[in-house]
């Protein structure tokens, strides 16, 4: 039985511990450590933490919040020093079924691939679909769009098959992917930081990663990073995701480096604009209009 480092990033996390250490120190798959690297949470994160007296729970604590593609680098370098052949990076909002990990592993192990994940739908209405299977999306500036979202769950999304992208809401990868790869880019604080690792992963064209319908996964979508704020009863966007989303688009276009790319980084600088007047979960203000196009300008110069 192979042993699995997982890691799993909390910030104020409080409030999602009790079901997500019901759903994993119960897995049917038992031969695994769990890496929770907290990025410096000033709630009771880490007392409710050092209460789970589990010797495969490994506590690793920062003093500053260094963001999630810092804080996922270290837990999977510690889980690769402890030898762990796999790495099953996953979010602490969730909730799943106690046989999650050993189906991960037989679907890894039957069609001989590297990574897997498994269908998610999202926790406060499960009978709808978060994922379902990505590709990424030229037209999109290489978004991944994932199938099947805010759509009841169906058995069109059913079954096995090699997908492009998976969110590392929950994704199983081995550890030789690592050594070809890479680690996380750590300039992405969130957001786009799997788009990034999921792309070069692609690109390589090495490693295959596979969907699988057969489990129950529940996220609690939105939890860990509070990407609107309310104003008079009225969503928005917080500044918070439009600075991280803004810049970390236009950075990973950068990256990727083609004339396409370079392209779409100039339409983007438009296309913001546009959506400051047009859209109505963006406040209409001088501040919200500077930071967009402030973002933009901090992505160029990553």
């Amino acid at each position: 039985m192979e042993k699995i480092g997982i890691v799993t990033v909390t910030y104020n996390s409080e409030k999602f511990l009790e079901d997500f250490f019901d759903s994993i120190l119960n897995q049917s798959y038992d031969n695994f450590n769990i890496y929770i690297i907290d990025n410096n949470s000033q709630d009771n994160t880490i007392g409710l933490i050092k209460k789970k007296k589990d010797n495969r729970v490994k506590l690793i604590c920062n003093n500053i919040n260094y963001g999630v593609a810092k804080a996922n680098n270290i837990g999977i370098k510690a889980a690769l020093e402890d030898y762990c052949s796999n790495v099953l990076l996953l979010n602490n909002d969730i909730k799943c079924e106690h046989d999650l990990i050993k189906k991960m592993v037989e679907i890894q192990y039957n069609n001989n691939c590297s990574m897997v994940a498994p269908k998610i739908l999202y926790h406060d209405d499960n009978s709808i679909i978060w994922y379902a299977g990505s590709n990424f999306v030229k037209s999109k500036g290489l978004l991944p769009i994932h199938f099947g979202n805010r759509k009841p769950d169906s058995q069109l999304y059913d079954g096995i098959f090699q997908t492009q992208y998976a969110p590392t809401c929950c994704l199983l990868i081995k550890d030789t992917v690592f050594h070809d790869i890479g680690y996380m880019d750590e300039k992405y604080f969130v957001y786009f930081d799997d788009t990034d690792f999921l792309y070069r992963v692609y690109k390589h064209k090495k490693h295959k990663l596979f969907y699988f319908s057969d489990v129950l996964f529940f996220h609690k979508v939105g939890g860990l990073t509070k990407s609107f704020k309310s104003i008079n009863n009225k969503n928005f966007r917080g500044d918070f995701f439009i600075k991280q989303n803004t810049r970390n688009h236009v950075y990973f276009l950068k990256k990727v480096g083609t004339f396409y790319s370079y392209l779409y980084i100039s339409y983007l600088f438009f296309k913001n604009n546009l959506k400051f007047f047009i859209r109505i979960d963006i406040q209409k203000n001088f501040s919200t209009w500077k930071l967009i196009n402030k973002s933009f300008f901090e992505g160029l110069k990553l």
